[in-house]
């Protein structure tokens, strides 16, 4: 096969270093001949067709990213809210750093798309006027800004947050690009932006879950107007900017007036009943009992030793195991993943034939063609 001989190998060496990798590791990952890949990186050797593609895809780079001859410039690669998480978290696990990447390309597709359809490219986005230092507050004027009244679910609470501006991804529980390590303790991050701000969200085996990391995120967008990565310990953070998103979280997924409906004299004694007596209030606010039992924490309702004695008692009982179950619904995965703003707008470009189906086949993760089409015609009742 011919060899391609206009590769930049110093965009390899780039992205080696950026994820953190060895030689031997992308020899490993693309099944290129170690000594082959070490002759390429001192230009003594070149890649062929095939071999090239291997390592644009394990990168998520395009092509002609490696045959540009200038050097990278990061400051054209990524935005600024990208570097500025990115540099917030030096050490952050490079698999997820590459989730990032993939979430900042879909919102460049989006705006594209939009521009294609003469939309407004970049309507700016406009958080609400929110109380310095009283996170109470903020959590009131945020649930009146989205128009919340009463108990919502995750995927409420997304739609609101969506029809802010706001772009949420969720990720894939099946192996693939849009997948969390199940070796990553990363539970959401958000990368801030003055048009289509992003929050990405694990999937979970609980929509609980997944709800207060939803709101924890949209905590750091519009409190501290900076993005983070956060893992499970910073979900259950008592100091800095991680405290005021939880309180905030807290207080925008069961406000004061929630409270009000717990009745304090069906207060079971011990913590392995907590479930029991919360139970209707977790099904009907869609939140978990650990963020009531917080809330009544700082109501004075329960003390941190019920709390403490209930997340013990919690953390010794045995999940379920899950399994991963099948696909007869993939189709429906990209809306899942990347939320109806997004879809809508590849969905839009196709019809109005800016695009073809193959390449909105690739904007949606890849589906087949007749789940494009398939998803076209459910896609409104989704």
């Amino acid at each position: 096969m011919a060899a391609i001989n206009s590769v930049n190998t110093n965009r390899i060496k780039w992205c080696l270093n950026d994820r953190r990798i060895t030689t031997q590791e992308l020899a490993d990952q693309t099944g290129i001949d170690l000594e082959k890949l070490k002759a390429v990186l001192r230009n003594q050797d070149n890649l062929s067709l095939s071999q090239l593609k291997s390592v644009a895809k394990f990168f998520n780079r395009g092509l002609l990213f490696f045959v540009s001859k200038e050097d990278v410039k990061e400051e054209k690669l990524r935005t600024i809210g990208f570097r500025t998480v990115s540099n917030q978290h030096p050490n952050l696990d490079p698999n997820v750093k590459a989730l990032m990447e993939r979430v900042e390309r879909q919102r460049q597709v989006l705006m594209s798309l939009r521009e294609e359809l003469g939309e407004d490219v970049q309507p700016k986005f406009q958080p609400p006027e929110l109380q310095s230092g009283n996170l109470k507050s903020a959590a009131a004027s945020t649930r009146r800004w989205l128009s919340l009244n009463g108990g919502r679910t995750f995927d409420d609470y997304r739609r609101a947050i969506e029809s802010r501006g706001v772009l949420v991804f969720l990720s894939n529980g099946y192996r693939g690009a849009w997948q969390v390590p199940s070796e990553s303790e990363v539970a959401g991050f958000s990368i801030p932006h003055t048009h289509f701000p992003i929050i990405f969200v694990r999937k979970e085996n609980s929509k609980q879950r997944q709800l207060f990391t939803l709101a924890h995120e949209l905590g750091h967008i519009l409190i501290h107007r900076t993005g983070s990565v956060d893992d499970e310990d910073d979900l259950y953070e008592s100091t800095g900017k991680e405290r005021d998103a939880n309180a905030f979280a807290g207080h925008l997924l069961v406000p004061d007036d929630f409270l009000t409906q717990i009745d304090d004299r069906e207060k079971p004694d011990l913590p392995d009943d907590f479930e029991a007596w919360l139970r209707p209030h977790t099904i009907h606010w869609g939140v978990s009992v650990e963020v009531i039992l917080r809330r009544l924490i700082n109501a004075s309702r329960v003390s941190r030793g019920e709390y403490r004695a209930y997340r013990k008692w919690k953390a010794e009982r045995k999940r379920p195991e899950t399994s991963g179950g099948t696909r007869i619904y993939r189709y429906r995965e990209p809306v899942h993943m990347f939320g109806k703003p997004f879809v809508g707008v590849v969905l839009d470009a196709l019809a109005t034939r800016h695009i073809t189906a193959t390449k909105a086949s690739r904007f949606l993760d890849n589906i087949k063609i007749t789940d494009v089409h398939k998803l076209e015609r459910e896609f409104n009742a989704l």
